[in-house]
């Protein structure tokens, strides 16, 4: 990867952090409303998942999903006018933080129902395989979907049918405030795709270029026709499960000790260790994103609420 890419990638990362840190003090202020599930700690994953795939890889998601959204293009004004309700939004401020799509840019949207936008996935996949397109469909979750039917409905017939589906799991280590390994009897979330005869990896999801060169390797061997593949990428979440989360089930030091390997500062390391960027240069790249974070705030905040007026447009789609 040329160093612009590397540069990139840790803008995008930063970009991420930023955002939702503003975000979170709106949601107190009580400028956001709704549920908001913050992405921090988990950066390195959306943005080393979908800096590996192609213009026609779909990609669809839970609903911790700002992350995903910046990754695949859609500008921060429109994240935070729609975290803000605003007409401005992706989503015209109809989604809100759960809910942000756009089908353009092959985002397929985050969804609030846990595990309910895999079946999607597969159907997504089915009709690029369907018209003979070689798009693959990555399709990101957390562990906690992994003991939900939609989630072996969805493995069972990508594999029977040969899907070209790349199935992310992101394990934070916690469903809600419930540890992996007291709601699942099955804890290594990967060894799950066993079941399905399916072949599946795990990676350090708080190193964005070991998951770049995971997912790059994957998604190139699923788009070969051989089916669908499982990544299980570990990561960790530093804030609570959404806003109103108490977090009464982890201890401080915990948080703490992941903090240590924060994805933003285990890639700061190795662009300076390895001379693929210098401190100042970093520097300045953090100051153009809260830069950027601040514009977004201002454009959300000068947007309109979407007109009483617009309330049924989009119900129903048009028939072509």
């Amino acid at each position: 990867m040329d160093k612009a890419k590397l540069l990139d990638l840790y803008y995008q990362m930063v970009l991420i952090r930023r955002l939702e840190e503003r975000g979170a003090e709106l949601y107190q202020a009580g400028k956001i409303g709704g549920f908001m599930h913050l992405y921090i700690g988990q950066e390195a994953v959306s943005t080393g998942l979908i800096a590996a795939r192609q213009p026609q890889d779909r990609v669809i998601t839970a609903y911790r999903d700002h992350g995903v959204a910046i990754n695949c293009g859609i500008p921060a004004n429109q994240v935070m006018a729609e975290l803000m309700g605003k007409a401005t939004g992706i989503s015209q401020g109809r989604g809100g933080s759960m809910h942000m799509a756009d089908v353009t840019r092959n985002f397929w949207g985050g969804h609030a129902i846990v595990g309910a936008h895999m079946p999607l996935a597969a159907g997504l996949a089915l009709g690029d395989k369907y018209a003979g397109r070689d798009g693959v469909t990555i399709c990101m979750f957390g562990e906690g979907a992994t003991n939900i039917g939609y989630f072996h409905e969805a493995l069972n017939l990508s594999k029977v049918w040969t899907l070209p589906v790349l199935w992310v799991c992101e394990n934070n280590m916690y469903g809600m405030g419930t540890t992996v390994e007291r709601a699942s009897a099955v804890s290594e979330i990967q060894q799950k795709a066993e079941g399905y005869g399916m072949a599946h990896e795990r990676v350090d999801g708080m190193d964005v270029l070991a998951i770049y060169e995971a997912a790059k390797k994957a998604i190139e061997t699923v788009r070969s026709g051989s089916g669908p593949r499982m990544l299980e990428i570990m990561t960790y979440r530093f804030r609570g499960h959404s806003m109103g989360d108490p977090e009464r089930y982890r201890k401080q030091e915990e948080v703490k000790k992941w903090e240590e390997h924060d994805p933003i500062g285990v890639f700061h390391a190795y662009l300076t260790g390895n001379k693929k960027a210098t401190t100042k240069a970093l520097e300045e790249i953090e100051t153009r994103a809260k830069a950027d974070v601040q514009k977004a705030v201002e454009f959300a905040e000068a947007s309109p609420e979407p007109g009483l007026d617009t309330l049924f447009d989009h119900v129903y789609v048009e028939e072509v």
